[in-house]
C-alpha cells in the first residue's frame, strides 16, 4: 500500500528521545500521562495558547520537519481532538453570560486544531485532514493515506494520530466502567475485571511510496465493528486467506491487550489464530486510549528494525529467528477492531 520511513512517538515512555530509552515508566493510578518534550521548536507566544494535545501533536509532527518536509500534505486521526479546550469555551459561555469570550479555547477545541496548527507552522498549503472516528480514527488516516498516494504516487504526507486525556471524558469513560480502580500498570494484566487504564500521546509518520531498504511496508489495514466473536473470527479468517498469512505467517503479533476482562476473549481470538507467531502487547506501556494503534505501529516500526522485542512487551515468546513481517491487533471498547500488516524492506 505504502511505506513508512522517519517516525516519532511523544508517550507515557521515554520515547521521544533516546534518553531513559530502556527504563519502562509504571503508573500506580488509572491515568497514564504522555511525558511532553521541551516544545522547543514552537514559539513562546504560540506555545503558551496550544491546548495539550495540540502540543502533542505539533511537536511529533515537528521534530519530523528536520530530515524531511512533508509538503504535499497532512493526516491526522483523533477521537476527541482537544475536548479540555473545548469543555472550557463551554463553561465561559455559561460564566460570562455568552458576553465576551476567550476566543483561544474555542480555536484549540476542534478536533482539526492539531493538522491546522502544524499545517500553518509548516506553511503547508497542501491536502490537510482530520479523521475523528472514535477506535478507528487512526486507521482511517491510513487508509485514506494509502488512496492519496495511490492516486499521487510521487507525495509524501505526515501521517499520524494524537489524543490527551480530558477530565470530562476521563470521568464519563470512568463512571461506565471503562478505567479500573486501585490497580497501575504493573498489575493491569493479572486482574480478572473490567476496566482498563487511561492513556494518552501522538505518534507521527512519514509516508510515501518510495522503496528504500528499511522502510516500513504497510501491506493491509483491515477494519471492523462488531461485538460478535464469531463475525471477528470470521473476519480474522478471511484476512489469513487475503494475505496467505497461514503460508508465510507474521513472526510478531502485537496485540492491544488492556487488562479489561471483557476483552480477552477478542485477543485471543487473534492470538489462537497464529499459534508460531511470538505474541507481544504494548498498552501497560501506553495505557488505553482510541488512537493508541498509532502508538502500536511505532514499536512495530522500532522491533522490525533493531530485531529486537523489548522484554516486558513479549506475552508468548516462540523463538523466532527473524522478525521480518508483523501484524498489529487492536480492539476498542470492544466493538472497534482493526488488523494492520505490516514488514521492513531489505
Amino acid at each position: 500500500m505504502f511505506y513508512i520511513h522517519q517516525t516519532t512517538c511523544i508517550s507515557p515512555q521515554h520515547t521521544f528521545s533516546d534518553d531513559n530509552a530502556e527504563q519502562v515508566v509504571q503508573t500506580d493510578n488509572n491515568r497514564f500521562y504522555a511525558i511532553e518534550p521541551s516544545s522547543s521548536e514552537i514559539p513562546d507566544r504560540v506555545l503558551r495558547r496550544m491546548g495539550k494535545a495540540v502540543r502533542l501533536g505539533v511537536n511529533s509532527g515537528m521534530s519530523l520537519i528536520k530530515s524531511t518536509k512533508p509538503t504535499d500534505g497532512i493526516i491526522i486521526g483523533t477521537a476527541n481532538g482537544g475536548m479540555e479546550d473545548c469543555i472550557r469555551f463551554l463553561n465561559q459561555i455559561i460564566e460570562y453570560e455568552e458576553g465576551m469570550l476567550t476566543p483561544t479555547n474555542f480555536v484549540q477545541s476542534t478536533a482539526n486544531a492539531v493538522a491546522g496548527q502544524v499545517g500553518m507552522m509548516l506553511k503547508n498549503k497542501g491536502y490537510n485532514i482530520t479523521h475523528v472516528h472514535r477506535g478507528h480514527s487512526f486507521e482511517h488516516a491510513m487508509l485514506d493515506a494509502a488512496m492519496q498516494l495511490r492516486e499521487n504516487k510521487e507525495h509524501t504526507y505526515l501521517l499520524g494520530a494524537v489524543d490527551e486525556i480530558s477530565d470530562y471524558d476521563f470521568n464519563i469513560d470512568f463512571l461506565d466502567g471503562w478505567f479500573k480502580t486501585g490497580t497501575g500498570s504493573e498489575g493491569m494484566y493479572e486482574t480478572d475485571s473490567p476496566g482498563t487504564i487511561a492513556g494518552e500521546g501522538a505518534a507521527m509518520f512519514i509516508a510515501n511510496n518510495q522503496k528504500n531498504p528499511g522502510a516500513i511496508k504497510i501491506e493491509a489495514i483491515n477494519t471492523i465493528t462488531t461485538t460478535d466473536h464469531d463475525a471477528l473470527k470470521d473476519h480474522i479468517a478471511r484476512f489469513i486467506d487475503d494475505y496467505d498469512l497461514e503460508i508465510k505467517p507474521p513472526q510478531l503479533l502485537i496485540t492491544g491487550e488492556n487488562g479489561d476482562s471483557r476483552m480477552k476473549d477478542y485477543y485471543l481470538n487473534a492470538e489462537l489464530a497464529f499459534p508460531e507467531t511470538t505474541i507481544a502487547r504494548f498498552k501497560h506501556r501506553t495505557g488505553d486510549y482510541a488512537t493508541a494503534c498509532a502508538q502500536a505501529l511505532w514499536y512495530a516500526c522500532k522491533i522490525l528494525r533493531s530485531q529486537t522485542i523489548p522484554a516486558d512487551m513479549i506475552k508468548n515468546d516462540r523463538n523466532v529467528a527473524s522478525i521480518s513481517r508483523c501484524l498489529i491487533y487492536n480492539e476498542y471498547k470492544t466493538r472497534q477492531h482493526s488488523l494492520i500488516l505490516c514488514s521492513i524492506e531489505v
